[in-house]
């Protein structure tokens, strides 16, 4: 499957989806566009993944992608733990309607 090119040139678009991991890891929970939303979700449950890993090599990782380093230790020592008996699927997409200004379609990518 080729990955959604979000009308952007490829560092504006690994900048945006950096935005948005870094986002969903912080709080748990983002209202964005669903296409937004479709090309986090596999990178987010990627992170949570090293996450449960929990050990330097992983946090290294996380760190590479992850703007903030609270945020890559938030993933390693509290969210790879809570999700440690789950194999996977860690985050939920909900669709919700058209935004007012444009009609675009959005959606929240939270975790489970």
């Amino acid at each position: 499957m080729r990955p959604k090119k979000l009308s952007r040139p490829v560092d504006e678009r690994r900048a945006l989806l950096r935005g948005l991991v870094t986002s969903v890891l912080e709080h748990e929970r983002i209202e964005t566009t669903e296409a937004r939303a479709r090309a986090a979700q596999p990178l987010v449950e990627k992170m949570i993944t090293l996450g449960k890993q929990g050990d330097i090599a992983a946090l290294r990782q996380i760190k590479k992608f992850v703007n903030q380093e609270s945020v890559a230790k938030k993933v390693v020592n509290t969210l790879g733990p809570r999700y440690q008996e789950r194999p996977g699927g860690y985050t939920r997409l909900l669709k919700t309607g058209p935004r007012r200004g444009d009609g675009a379609a959005m959606a929240i990518l939270e975790l489970v």
